[in-house]
């Protein structure tokens, strides 16, 4: 076994993904340590040598990938992911990329690189995204169509709420969210228009309980077919594995009646 297989073993085994896990989430906390001035007064130093410490864990790690793996880490989305989010980590302060700095804290995203289940859970997600698509654009009909009726409706009286397609649409999705939809936004506008609850009763159940759910649902089915195809790898895997040693035993008896003595 070559140099390069041993460290992709030694990269893969799960003491050492759990001790990277362990980093990722040390430098989470400190991250945020690093946002209180009374901490940073007192353990500044040790808070950003701990940073550092746990970045170049971070570097080494790929560096340590990219010698094992060559030109095939960069077919995985994954170690591509931890590439970009490490190098917007390394780039130097400055007051053109201070927010580039800003992001990175985005290191504590890394967790779902390393975590095994949570790499399904945004799988499931990334592949709910096509019908996902489908569905947002059914919603963005639906609130044009009910920014266009409100701003013609309620306009007039409440220009705050509805005196554009702009502040019409997004007092639409206050009400979406049901936060403070009825007191807020939909009674007051009762007063003025008693028959106004017949296009806001329907355009809540249409939103939040219809299209909202349906989301809800693309993203479930694509979580179990995902676990479903996990299933399917390891029963394969494990089949495998039983043929490779029916195959073993089988050899091993052919050997047997080969070394016997013929009668």
């Amino acid at each position: 076994m070559g140099l390069r297989a041993r460290l992709g073993d030694f990269l893969d085994h799960p003491r050492v993904q759990f001790s990277i896990i362990a980093v990722i989430l040390l430098n989470a906390v400190v991250l945020g340590m690093e946002t209180s001035d009374f901490l940073m007064a007192r353990w500044g130093w040790l808070i950003i040598l701990i940073d550092k410490l746990c970045l170049t864990i971070f570097v080494v790690e790929i560096v340590i990938k990219l010698f094992a793996r060559g030109w095939r880490f960069f077919l995985n989305g994954w170690n591509l992911f931890d590439f970009v989010i490490i190098g917007i980590a390394m780039v130097p302060a400055g007051q053109g990329v201070s927010v580039l700095r800003a992001l990175r804290i985005l290191r504590v995203m890394r967790v779902i690189s390393a975590a095994p289940r949570l790499r399904r859970v945004v799988e499931g997600f990334i592949t709910a995204l096509p019908g996902m698509g489908s569905v947002f654009l059914l919603m963005a009909i639906i609130f044009y169509i009910g920014a266009v009726i409100a701003t013609r409706l309620f306009g007039d009286a409440f220009p705050e709420w509805f005196g554009s397609l702009g502040s019409s649409a997004y007092s639409l999705f206050q009400i979406m969210t049901l936060e403070s939809w009825s007191m807020g936004i939909v009674r007051p506008v009762m007063e003025i228009y008693p028959y106004a609850w017949v296009f806001f009763v329907p355009f809540i159940i249409v939103t939040t309980f219809a299209v909202v759910n349906l989301l809800v649902g693309l993203i479930v089915n694509s979580m179990q077919d995902a676990h479903a195809e996990e299933d399917i790898i390891k029963t394969d895997a494990y089949r495998d594995q039983v043929l490779d040693r029916l195959t073993a035993i089988e050899r091993q008896l052919d050997k047997r009646d080969q070394n016997q003595p013929k009668r």
